[in-house]
This record gives C-alpha cells, sequence and structure tokens, in this order.
C-alpha cells in the first residue's frame, strides 16, 4: 500500500481519532522535499472561478482535503472540477445551479471556505445558503466582519436554524468598507464581492499577505479592477462580467517555515524545493537569530542547523509584513532547545497555545500567560486578549501519546515526536491533511522512523 493513497485517506477521515502515526524519535530529518501552492490562496483561487463566464486554469494546486472540499461544493454548484494532470484544475462554470443547502453543509464539514462563497453566489444566482463555520480550534472566528461587510453591499443576511441565508434584491453597490482588524477572511471576502458590485468600492484597514496579493493578481487577469494604495487601502471598479483566468499559485510559506522548524528542532537539514525568500523573509530573521541557517537557492531553501546551542528570542505574531501566527507553533518546539527563555506573544488569535499541553507533557518547560505579559517592549501593539508562552530551555523531550488539536498545532506534535526519545504515538493525524499535502511521504523522504496505521 502506497504511503501517499494512506495520507490521502487520512485527509478523507479528518477528525478520527483512529488515524495515527507511531514515531520513533531522536533522528535528524534529512533530504528534499516539494511544495505545491498555499492552501489560504488555492482555496479562494478556486471559489473565484464562480465569477468568470469562461473557464478557468490553476496550476501548482496542492492534494490537500481542503481542496477537495472546495471543489465538492464547487460541483454541488453546478462547476465542473476537473484535473488534467496532477496539480492543475480546470474549473468551468457554465452550468451554475442552486444547490441543496443539506448538501452544503455535508460537504463543508470543518472548513470555513463556505461564507467566501457569498458574494461569487449572490452575484451568479441572487442568493446564497451557508451552514454554521467549522475550522481549527484555536480561538474565535466570527463572522461578523463578513455579514457587515455583506451588508455594506446591500445583501440581506437571514439567520435560521440552518444557517444563513444571504439575498441581493436590489442587487450588490459598492461600499466605503472599514475593517476593524486587517483580517485575511473578511479582506477576501470584500474582494469577491466587489469586483462584479456596480460602482466603487474603498476597503479600509485591509490585510496585505501575500496570498491577498495573488487573489488580486487572479481577479486582475479575470478583468477587475484594483488598485492597492498604501496604508492598507485597496480601491475596487465593479465590472459588468469577468472571465476565467491562468494563475500559478503561490508556494505555501506555512508549509515551508514548518519543515524548516523541523530541520532546526531534530537538528536536521532540509531542502524545501519550491519556498521562495520573498515571502518568508519575517521567518528567515527570526530563524538565523534563532541559531538556524539557510541557503537560498533558485528552485528552494535549504534549512539546516549549523551546529553549536540555539539562542533564545522574543516573538511577536502580527499580520503581514509581521511574524505569522502559523509560524509560532511549530516553532515553539525548536524553542524547547534553545540555550534560555524565549517568549511568543500570540496577537492574532486568543487561544493558540492549547497545543503546548501535549509539549508540556513531553517535558517541555513551558507557561501559558492567559493574559499575556505586560512590561516588554514592544513593536506590536497590544491586544485584549493575547496570551503569551514563556519557553525555558533547553529540555531533552520524550515520547508520549499525542491527540492533533488542530492543523499547526498537529504538525508541531510530529516535530515534537521526531525530536523526542523514544517512541510517541500521534492520533487524529487526519486534520494534518488539510494543510500538508503527503506529510507522511515527505515523512519517510527525509528518513523518519516511522509507522502509520490508517
Amino acid at each position: 500500500m502506497s504511503l501517499i493513497t494512506d495520507a490521502q485517506k487520512a485527509g478523507g477521515r479528518v477528525g478520527l481519532k483512529s488515524d495515527k502515526i507511531v514515531i520513533n524519535g531522536g533522528k535528524p530529518l534529512r533530504g528534499r522535499i516539494e511544495i505545491r501552492g498555499a492552501k489560504n490562496l488555492a482555496t479562494k483561487a478556486m471559489v473565484a472561478a464562480l465569477l468568470g463566464d469562461t473557464p478557468s486554469i490553476l496550476r501548482n494546486v496542492p492534494d490537500i482535503s481542503d481542496v477537495n472540499v472546495v471543489t465538492g461544493m464547487l460541483n454541488a454548484y453546478g462547476v465542473s472540477v476537473t484535473e488534467p494532470e496532477p496539480g492543475t484544475l480546470v474549473l468551468d462554470p457554465s452550468n451554475v445551479l442552486k444547490a441543496h443547502f443539506a448538501e452544503i453543509d455535508a460537504l463543508a464539514g470543518s472548513s470555513r471556505i463556505p461564507i467566501l462563497f457569498c458574494g461569487p453566489l449572490l452575484h451568479r444566482l441572487g442568493e446564497a445558503l451557508i451552514p454554521d463555520l467549522g475550522g481549527c480550534r484555536i480561538g474565535d472566528r466570527p463572522i461578523d466582519f463578513h455579514m457587515d461587510a455583506l451588508r455594506a453591499f446591500g445583501a440581506v443576511v437571514d439567520k435560521g436554524y440552518e444557517g444563513i441565508r444571504l439575498t441581493a434584491p436590489n442587487g450588490l453597490k459598492g461600499a466605503e468598507i472599514e475593517l476593524p482588524y486587517p483580517s485575511v477572511g473578511a479582506t477576501e471576502q470584500v474582494l469577491l464581492t466587489a469586483v462584479r458590485a456596480e460602482g466603487v468600492t474603498e476597503l479600509k484597514n485591509a490585510a496585505i499577505e501575500p496570498e491577498i496579493m495573488d487573489l488580486i493578481a487572479i481577479l486582475q487577469k479575470m478583468g477587475a479592477i484594483i488598485n492597492v494604495e498604501p496604508n492598507r487601502v485597496i480601491f475596487i471598479e465593479g465590472v459588468d462580467k469577468l472571465h476565467g483566468y491562468e494563475h500559478r499559485a503561490l508556494f505555501d510559506r506555512n508549509e515551508a517555515a514548518s519543515w524548516a522548524s523541523a530541520a532546526l528542532a531534530t537538528e536536521g537539514d532540509i531542502f524545501v524545493g519550491g519556498a521562495k525568500q520573498q515571502e518568508l523573509m519575517t521567518f528567515l530573521n527570526i530563524f538565523r537569530k534563532v541559531g538556524g541557517a539557510f541557503d537560498i537557492h533558485e528552485d528552494g531553501i535549504r534549512f539546516y542547523h549549523p551546529g553549536g546551542p540555539l539562542k533564545p528570542v522574543v516573538v511577536e505574531t502580527d499580520v503581514h509584513p509581521g511574524f505569522m501566527t502559523d509560524w509560532q507553533q511549530p516553532l515553539i518546539v525548536a524553542l524547547t532547545k534553545a540555550d534560555g527563555v524565549s517568549i511568543v506573544h500570540e496577537t492574532v488569535y486568543e487561544n493558540r497555545f492549547g497545543f503546548t499541553d501535549a509539549l508540556i507533557a513531553m517535558g517541555a518547560d513551558i507557561v501559558v500567560h492567559k493574559n499575556g505579559l505586560a512590561g516588554h517592549t514592544r513593536r506590536v501593539a497590544r491586544r485584549e486578549f493575547e496570551q503569551a508562552a514563556v519557553i525555558t530551555g533547553p529540555t531533552p523531550l520524550h515520547g508520549a501519546d499525542v491527540v492533533v488539536p488542530d492543523l499547526r498545532g498537529g504538525f508541531s506534535h510530529l516535530i515534537a515526536a521526531l525530536t523526542a526519545e523514544g517512541k510517541s504515538t500521534i492520533s487524529n493525524v487526519g486534520i494534518i491533511s488539510r494543510g500538508y499535502e503527503h506529510f507522511i511521504d515527505k515523512l519517510a523522504l527525509l528518513g523518519a522512523d516511522f509507522v502509520y496505521e490508517g
């Protein structure tokens, strides 16, 4: 039975604790792996195809379960999704139709993607039905930003026991919108809605992550008129129609940073094919400060532990161009090996340190401050709900039985098990397949000692 098939099966059973991997730790990860397009771009690009009146071609698409979820939802709405070759999708929206709510609810599962269907569906069908949102259990993910933005365009939002029904009896009009926080999801919602809304939309306090810029590039290819101004302001001039696009998705910088942290924590040497310097510059600075080394190549980045002790750091997560919240979880595993006290201030999500409980059980010295820490020199403005983790090292880790709580936390548990002495059993690994393509295969390529039990 192939390793790829096992990984794909895990992805199809997200949330089943019977999916597990048994790891014998203490062995450095060495070798080369390849990464493809970003989860946080590919799925949104697939939704954008709904807006066109001709087929779109998306390349460099990762084989992950979130892509499968969006494919199923597009199929339910009559969009044909074919894969002429691995990693390339052809999305044909010529036969868009209304779908049954029960079908959408079942297909969506724990994904948050359905909410981004709202704007395109309102333009194509005049209504949208979405279920309750899921996603990783890392804190509150309110949909207020999304619903307020859609109301500003003229959508009518009705909440019922089944979910949320949106209509646009007078069509969607351009609006002036200022987000309370530069939310990536809300920015995507505005972009996907404004491009076909009548008039001009001004979005203030927008997210400007590389994945957002890549989505804007896709929409421009489709015929949209979008201007990104200084100070997080985006102007979108609505157009009457859009056509399909052809695009290669931006690489997954979150996956690249995760494997980099794995190389550092296991004292290994990993070449991440497809990784690019520009989108990782903030991470690379911290990686170097901790004591990691990297070599930039045309076709990827080599991440390795150069020898000697690792150094403690203070990290504050923030929206782009700051240090991503998705990067801190795998990095914390490496920080358990640093010689001294490191502090990670989490300012983006209010409950993203739950994964440290397993690390503590494995021998890490980590103290989570539920109300954050005051008194430190800060670059990122303090937020009410923020937390801080204080990591004191070096502390050797030992094997343990762990249940994966969320996507990034789950990958961090894999790294911890790979560094630990003895055997660890990581259950519920299907969640990791939401964002890490063929991670079972990649562990094998890097020489990890494990057995996958699907």
